[in-house]
């Protein structure tokens, strides 16, 4: 998924960069109420998806913008075109 282009340039210059796979990871998180159904849902394990979602943190928190909670990453998320409203 690319990202909203028409975004302030200081904005877009703080996106921390995704890989799809992490992108994918976040948002099966996103999806079911826990850690341990997204991995089920991608078949991979609870751990993978924590080191994916630590990883993520990490790169919003490199970009001064971190993202402690659920809520805030997908606040973030939102914000950075990975995802929208609409698809929630």
């Amino acid at each position: 998924m690319s990202v909203d282009s028409s975004l302030s340039p200081s904005l877009a210059t703080r996106i921390p960069v995704l890989s799809a796979r992490e992108v994918e990871v976040l948002l099966a998180w996103f999806a079911f109420d826990s850690k341990e159904e997204a991995a089920a849902s991608l078949y991979i394990s609870q751990t993978t998806v924590n080191t994916h979602v630590t990883r993520i943190r990490a790169k919003y928190a490199l970009v001064g913008r971190s993202a402690r909670t659920k809520s805030q990453l997908l606040a973030r998320a939102i914000q950075d075109g990975y995802t929208s409203l609409d698809d929630w």
